[in-house]
């Protein structure tokens, strides 16, 4: 889909409120040689259904030196539940071992071209895109998985190798937008690509 960030492109900069206190910018990882950016939220059930796998994918990479970092772009207007503070109360709960960035204007959204909580990108030393799509195919149940795309991604990219699918489908729930327009997504949709 052309909305969304082709691979080759440069990750566009981001200065996001964190469930920390603090404020995040793109730089702030400039260390992690690579970078694994996700659309999420704090109700999806594709979201829950593999927040797990994607924290075991988090925990096995952090020593190759790969930052994960989760933005929540959904509109509270539509979901009241992926407001801010449900962002912090969700972090205090699960302690997942990324940095959770609020996009309420949903600018980043927009210019990743986020298309699905969870939709993941990961980025290269040099920031540039090498892997868009999904992480597992059946997120909404963790415990059936059959591929874990993300892993493989991960696996590859830190071993030096090529990355052999670079593009899947990112399966979940429509990103909330709250507006309308042309490249705007039904506000209320929950379904599979």
């Amino acid at each position: 889909m052309s909305f969304t960030l082709p691979v080759g492109a440069s990750a566009p900069e981001f200065n996001l409120p964190a469930t920390d206190g603090r404020n995040y910018a793109l730089g702030d990882f400039a260390d992690s040689p690579f970078l694994v950016i996700f659309f999420t939220c704090n109700h999806c059930p594709f979201v829950t259904g593999s927040d797990e796998v994607t924290r075991q994918t988090a925990d096995r990479f952090k020593s190759s030196g790969v930052a994960f970092v989760g933005i929540n772009a959904n509109s509270k207007n539509t979901y009241a539940e992926d407001d801010f503070p449900h962002m912090v109360t969700r972090m205090e709960e699960h302690g997942f071992p990324w940095t959770y960035l609020h996009d309420e204007s949903q600018e980043i959204a927009l210019a990743y071209g986020a298309l699905r909580t969870p939709h993941f990108y990961v980025f290269d030393k040099e920031r540039k895109l090498i892997y868009t799509g999904r992480a597992i195919d059946t997120p909404r149940d963790g415990s059936a998985l059959t591929v874990n795309d993300l892993e493989r991604v991960l696996e590859e990219a830190t071993s030096g190798q090529p990355i052999s699918i670079s593009e899947t489908n990112p399966v979940g729930c429509n990103v909330k937008w709250d507006g309308k327009g042309a490249h705007w997504m039904p506000a209320d949709a929950c379904d599979l690509v």
